[in-house]
C-alpha cells in the first residue's frame, strides 16, 4: 500500500560521525521543489510536524534534527552556529539535495544564514520565521523573559513540547547553543545574503519585535516581510495553516523569481 501524503518517516545519514535524524515526508513525488525545515534552539524537528504535514502534498518536505538535538546523536563539543551549517549542509549533500528550499525558526534562521554564506549554490531560496538574534535583546535575561513572554501566546501544548525538547538536548548544551547565538551578528551577514528571502513574523512575537523583523528584510538585498495576525514565535507550530498560506506562494515561485526594489518590503496577511 502506498505510504499517504501528509505522513512522515524517520531516516538516518551519518555525517562527520553523528548519526542525524530526519523526519521526511511519504507518498508521491509532489512536483515542487524540496523543502528544508530548520528547527531552532535547543527543540527538534518534532515542533516542525504540523507545518511538514500541511505542505508534503505540494512538495517533497525533510525535518532534520541538527548534530545534539532531538533522536541525532550529540557530538561531545557543543555546535556553534558555523558549526551546525555544516553539519546541515553535509546532510544536504549526502541525502541529494540540492536548491532546496531552506524554512528556519528562529536559530535556525542563524543556521541559514550561515549556510547560504559559506555554502554558494546549495540552496536557491529561503524563509526566515522570526529570525534571531534582536540586537535589544543579547543577553541570557533577556533572551529568557522573551521565551516566557512568548509560552503563554503559543498554542498550549507548545510550551510542554519545548521543554521535552530541551531536556532531550539538555540543559548545558541548550544554553551553550543559546551563547553562540547571541554572539552571532545576523544583521551583519544580511547584506551578503543575495537569494530570495521571506521573512516572516507572528504579530505577537515578543521575541522578534515588528522593528527587528522590518530590518532583517530591510537588510536583505532580496528579502520581503510578512506579518502573521495572532501568531507567535513558533507559527510553524501554533498557527501552520496560516503559515502555509504565506509560504505557498514563495516556495511556488520560478526559480529566480525576486522581489524588485520598489515592491512594498512589508505586508500582512489577512486573518
Amino acid at each position: 500500500m502506498t505510504p499517504a501524503q501528509g505522513e512522515l518517516r524517520s531516516t538516518w545519514t551519518t555525517i562527520g560521525g553523528v548519526r542525524m535524524h530526519a523526519r521526511v515526508s511519504t507518498g508521491p513525488v509532489p512536483p515542487g521543489p524540496p523543502v528544508v525545515l530548520v528547527h531552532g534552539l535547543g527543540v527538534s524537528s518534532r515542533y516542525m510536524i504540523p507545518t511538514a504535514r500541511l505542505l508534503a502534498p505540494a512538495f517533497r518536505v525533510y525535518a532534520p534534527d541538527l548534530p545534539g538535538s532531538g533522536r541525532s546523536g550529540k557530538p561531545w563539543r557543543v555546535l556553534d552556529i558555523d558549526a551546525l551549517a555544516d553539519a546541515l549542509a553535509g546532510w544536504l549533500r549526502a541525502t541529494g539535495l540540492r536548491d532546496a528550499i531552506l524554512i528556519g525558526n528562529s536559530l535556525g534562521c542563524q543556521t541559514i544564514a550561515a549556510l547560504v554564506l559559506r555554502y554558494p549554490g546549495l540552496t536557491a531560496r529561503a524563509v526566515f520565521i522570526g529570525p534571531t538574534m534582536d540586537p535589544q535583546a543579547r543577553t541570557t535575561r533577556q533572551e529568557f523573559w522573551r521565551l516566557l513572554v512568548d509560552s503563554y501566546r503559543e498554542a498550549p501544548s507548545q510550551p510542554f513540547l519545548t521543554l521535552l525538547d530541551y531536556w532531550l538536548t539538555g540543559p548545558y548544551r541548550t544554553w551553550r547553543t543559546l551563547q553562540y547565538g547571541l554572539h552571532d551578528p545576523l544583521e551583519a551577514k544580511l547584506p551578503r545574503i543575495r537569494i530570495p528571502t521571506l521573512v516572516v513574523r507572528g504579530a505577537h512575537d515578543p521575541i522578534v519585535p515588528q522593528d527587528w523583523a522590518a530590518a532583517v528584510a530591510r537588510l536583505l538585498p532580496c528579502g520581503r516581510l510578512v506579518v502573521i495576525p495572532g501568531g507567535a514565535h513558533t507559527v510553524n507550530y501554533s498557527t501552520p495553516q496560516r503559515l502555509v498560506r504565506v509560504l505557498r506562494p514563495f516556495l511556488q515561485a520560478q526559480v529566480g523569481a525576486h522581489y524588485p526594489r520598489d515592491h512594498h518590503p512589508v505586508s500582512r496577511l489577512r486573518p
